[in-house]
C-alpha cells in the first residue's frame, strides 16, 4: 500500500494548478494537427495534411505528417503523465516515490510536477550513479 502524501494542501493545489494549465496547453497544441480519439482516453490521431498533387507538395505532406506524428506521441505521453499525477493528487498519494515510497523533494516536483520517482531512484534507474 502506497504512503499518503505529506505535502500541504496549498502545495498540492499549486501543483494541481500547474498541471491543469499544462494539460490545457498540450490539448490545445494537439488540436492544431490531430483529432482526439473517441475510443481511447488521451489518444489523438495526427491528421495527414493535404497540400496538393505535385511531388514537392507530396514530399512536404509526408515530412509534416512524420513530424506531427512524433510530436503527437510525445505530447500524448506527457498528457498521460499529467493525468496520472492529477489522479495521485486526488487519491492523496502524490509526491511519493513509486519505487522507495519516500517523499519526493518539493523542488523536484515544482520543476517536474509529473515526477513519480525521487532523484535517487531515478539516478539508479538511469545508471547515473
Amino acid at each position: 500500500m502506497a504512503k499518503k502524501s505529506i505535502f500541504s494542501k496549498e502545495f498540492l493545489k499549486k501543483i494541481e494548478d500547474i498541471l491543469l494549465v499544462e494539460k490545457k496547453r498540450i490539448e490545445t497544441e494537439l488540436s492544431k494537427f490531430a483529432n482526439k480519439s473517441t475510443h481511447i482516453s488521451d489518444d489523438y490521431d495526427a491528421t495527414f495534411p493535404e497540400y496538393g498533387d505535385e511531388s514537392d507538395e507530396n514530399a512536404r505532406e509526408i515530412a509534416d505528417y512524420t513530424t506531427n506524428k512524433s510530436l503527437e506521441i510525445s505530447l500524448e505521453k506527457t498528457l498521460r503523465d499529467i493525468h496520472k499525477s492529477l489522479t495521485r493528487i486526488a487519491e492523496g498519494s502524490y509526491g511519493i516515490c513509486k519505487y522507495c515510497d519516500k517523499p519526493i523533494d518539493e523542488k523536484r516536483l515544482l520543476a517536474r510536477p509529473t515526477s513519480g520517482s525521487c532523484v535517487d531512484c531515478k539516478k539508479t534507474l538511469t545508471d547515473e550513479l
